[in-house]
């Protein structure tokens, strides 16, 4: 008899969030998503780590911290990033340029890194919502988190100008609930 195995398919049903991710609709059909799986413990304290440091900014980071003691009681950890390459060519505006001049704008890179494609930055979201509603279908507990992307953009993991991470827990208790700072 194997007691408490639930946690053994947190993997595979992360897997399947990022099948929604990929197969979310985006603007005219061009996919600029990077997708990536964290499961490993070391890997996990590692982003948690570099979360902490980036709390040491001052009182309006302290969030970091309590972000990182979430991923370190995590099962899993979902990467979406935009990797922005081309803007997606219908000069909306919304980026504040246009689409033949928002490639040549200088790059401003803070948390994340900008001008972005608005319908880009539109189908980032989308993706992230698929994901969500795929953890929410099989009962993953799950927070989208811009700390977590920070951290893994600071330490050069994935590509993208901007990184959201959804941390996954299959606990008794929900713990991105009662989150206290």
């Amino acid at each position: 008899m194997r007691l408490n195995p639930e946690r053994d398919i947190v993997e595979q049903l992360a897997l399947k969030l990022l099948v929604s991710a990929r197969t979310a609709p985006k603007a005219r059909g061009q996919d600029d998503l990077v997708l990536g799986l964290v499961t490993e413990k070391d890997e996990l304290e590692r982003i948690a780590q570099e979360m902490e440091k980036i709390a040491e900014r001052g009182e309006a980071f302290k969030f970091f911290k309590r972000d990182a003691d979430n991923l370190r009681n995590s099962e899993a950890l979902v990467l979406i990033s935009l990797d922005f390459k081309r803007p997606v060519g219908v000069n909306c505006g919304a980026c504040g340029f246009n689409c033949e001049s928002i490639l040549k704008q200088e790059r401003v890179s803070m948390d994340y890194e900008g001008p972005l494609c608005a319908m880009r930055l539109i189908d980032l979201g989308i993706a992230i919502g698929s994901a969500v509603s795929q953890a929410k279908d099989n009962c993953l507990d799950n927070r989208v988190m811009y700390t977590i992307g920070v951290a893994v953009k600071r330490l050069g993991l994935m590509p993208g100008q901007v990184i959201i991470g959804i941390p996954l827990s299959v606990k008794g208790k929900n713990i991105f609930f009662d989150r206290r700072f």
